[in-house]
């Protein structure tokens, strides 16, 4: 057993038994570098990870490689769900030299922290046009030990640059409009595969931020073409074998452009984007098959990812047995015995299953509906829906993909935050429960003293926090405190905004950075304002302090308008790295829509007047109640029966009391 045993990172922890003489990343790491002149060899990954966990086995668990590695380099391990500060950093790199970046991320840095070289996946031997690993190990420890002038000076620059090539300089002059989304949506209907949906071909990424943005076109201008690419999308992914027909939730990526083969990992963050997408879909089209998705992704998020304390687990795995997609397809064989005549019929005409199959070698299917979009309006068969009970009972004794069972704040943010809104949405009384229960268990685990941990795990927590995970938390607070008329949630997420304010905001630059002030000292504080996998922290901070500064106190506003008029410009032209700024132009540029509650929050006529607020598609609304929000409730006193405003600007309705009344208000536009 390596160091990695001592780690609460379920991932590092894989790697306990690898013959590498692995190091966490440290102080003790770094100095052994230091003490000895040797290079770093920095491998980063994450426990779902199918190529990471190739890599291991090919080259981390082989004596020889281990051997190489032990002798040339100091090795160090870093789980990139823990670490994601040195991720964003060295993720550039690879990008920088012209690769495309990705898990297993391999770099080599000098002993202070330079990277000199990088790439992601090497294999054990010379193939798909890559050296193998014991290759580049060896060119790589030759070169920093006898060009060591050209090794310092092409980690110089590559650390200059990681520093210039997230900057986004204001476009002085530029004054945001209407037209900014319309232009934003041009540049993202070039990318966009109008045959399968989505964007782009191989491998194809769920990308819920360009998304969101064509919706709001779609939906507020009438922009019929950019709801339609959104319903294509969306209606290829539910279809596709991307997603889990019978488990329900969303796996990470589609291997090809039709949706049809993924990598089977699943990942938290990835089900939160897409259950607040399809909600907002639902809202917005009306069409149930969204809906329907949204609670199968609710139900698999119950049975597969809440801990018993009731926060939500990180991945799942995409092997099972040590075979990709094992646990998830099917062959005719596995039908036989399972299902009657008429079942067995139903499945395969609904999933596709053949004989020959669809997923590598040996007639395995990737399950996927074959049916039309209108078709999967109509409900299932009895004989069907027979069926994948059966399916689904019989998949649970198989062997089960490892699930990485820390819990990360930022993570959880973007689940909890996705389950108020779609309880509320819904009507679904369990999600917004389990939305709860979650917050307040993340909140009494990660958050002290006004400061928020990374993770926990098993009781042991990590930190410090990241930007992403207090601004993710602050949004679900305020997600919950709409869907609820609880303030102790409209308090939390002003302390939580107070907290990135004074520890990651930059003043003078009007911008966030990823690091706390106090944090460790990394060889660059990174901002970056960029979406990847997950919506950038910095965007979503600057959401949160629109929502305060329209509910609590002006103040935040001021500085959310700042930040965003920063970069409404760069957002315009790059809309896909920018889609979740984007957003909020088009909040700023469009104003917000403000339900305004006077009554008992948990009063009946109360709650209907709410209702008729979360079903309709608003993306800017704030939904304020009497307490929690005082910018919004003041000078709207109390009726003898519960009443609604509707405020757009600073101009507000007169007070509604029924459902009907309120409908009508909000359809007027």
């Amino acid at each position: 057993m390596n160091r990695l045993a001592r780690e609460a990172s379920p991932y590092l922890v894989q790697h306990a038994n690898n013959p590498v003489d692995w190091f966490p990343w440290g102080p003790d790491a770094l100095a052994r570098a230091k003490a000895e002149d040797k290079p770093i060899l920095l491998s980063i990954g994450y426990s779902a990870c199918h190529w990471c966990h190739v890599m291991e086995r090919e080259s981390f668990e082989d004596e020889a490689t281990a051997k190489l590695m032990n002798e040339l380099y100091v090795s160090i391990k870093v789980d990139r769900e823990e670490r994601p500060d040195l991720d964003q950093i060295y993720q550039l790199v690879v990008q920088i030299l012209g690769r495309s970046g990705g898990w297993p991320l391999t770099v080599f840095l000098t002993p202070d922290q330079k990277p000199f070289f990088a790439g992601t996946y090497y294999p054990p031997e010379d193939r798909y046009g890559m050296p193998s690993f014991s290759k580049v190990l060896r060119a790589v420890a030759d070169a920093y030990r006898d060009k060591r002038d050209d090794v310092v000076a092409q980690a110089d620059e590559l650390a200059q640059s990681i520093a210039k090539v997230t900057e986004v300089d204001e476009a002085k002059g530029f004054r945001m409009g209407p037209e900014v989304l319309e232009r934003a949506v041009f540049t993202l209907g070039r990318r966009f595969d109008d045959t399968h949906g989505g964007f782009g071909t191989r491998p194809k990424f769920p990308n819920t931020m360009p998304l969101e943005a064509l919706l709001r076109r779609g939906a507020l201008d009438h922009d019929a073409g950019s709801l339609a690419r959104v319903v294509l999308a969306l209606d290829g992914m539910r279809t596709g074998g991307v997603y889990d027909h019978l488990g329900g939730g969303f796996h990470r990526y589609s291997t090809d452009e039709k949706w049809l083969v993924p990598h089977f990992e699943k990942m938290l963050y990835d089900n939160a984007l897409l259950l607040r997408l399809y909600v907002d879909a639902w809202r917005a089209t009306k069409e149930e098959r969204f809906a329907a998705t949204a609670r199968e992704i609710i139900a698999y998020v119950a049975r597969e990812m809440t801990s018993p304390e009731g926060g939500f687990f990180a991945t799942q795995d995409a092997d099972s047995e040590g075979e990709e997609g094992k646990f998830f397809v099917w062959t005719p064989a596995d039908l036989d015995g399972l299902l009657d005549a008429e079942e067995y019929a139903a499945a395969r005409a609904a999933f596709g299953i053949t004989d020959a199959g669809n997923f590598e070698e040996g007639g395995a299917t990737v399950l996927s509906l074959v049916k039309g979009a209108q078709e999967l309006a109509t409900p299932e068969s009895p004989a069907l829906a027979r069926a994948k009970g059966k399916m689904l009972a019989a998949r649970e004794t198989r062997i089960k993909p490892f699930r990485d069972e820390k819990i990360l704040a930022s993570w959880n943010g973007l689940m909890i935050r996705a389950l108020a809104d779609a309880g509320a949405a819904l009507g679904d009384a369990a999600a917004l429960a389990s939305s709860r229960r979650a917050f307040d268990f993340v909140k009494g685990a990660l958050v002290k003293d006004g400061r928020v941990l990374r993770l926990v795990k098993d009781g042991v927590t990590r930190g410090p926090g990241f930007l992403d995970d207090y601004s993710f938390l602050a949004d679900a607070a305020l997600e919950l405190y709409e869907a609820t008329g609880e303030p102790s949630y409209v308090a939390v997420a002003k302390e939580l905004a107070d907290a990135m304010l004074t520890h990651f905001w930059d003043d003078a630059d009007a911008s966030f950075y990823f690091t706390p002030a106090d944090g460790e000292a990394l060889i660059h504080r990174a901002k970056d304002p960029h979406d990847h996998a997950i919506p950038s922290g910095a965007a979503i901070a600057l959401g949160v302090l629109t929502r305060l500064g329209a509910m609590v106190d002006e103040k935040y506003l001021r500085h959310a308008e700042r930040g965003i008029e920063r970069l409404a410009a760069a957002a315009m032209q790059n809309p896909f790295g920018l889609g979740q700024t984007l957003v909020n132009v088009d909040r700023l540029v469009r104003g917000t829509v403000d339900v305004v509650l006077v009554g008992a929050p948990d009063a009946p006529a109360t709650q209907a007047l709410a209702k008729v607020a979360f079903e309709a598609y608003l993306p800017n609304r704030v939904v304020a109640w009497q307490t929690g929000a005082p910018l919004l409730a003041a000078d709207k006193p109390a009726k003898d029966t519960p009443v609604a405003y509707i405020c757009r600007g600073r101009t507000c309705s007169a007070p509604v009391g029924t459902p009907e009344a309120l409908r009508a208000l909000l359809a007027s536009g």
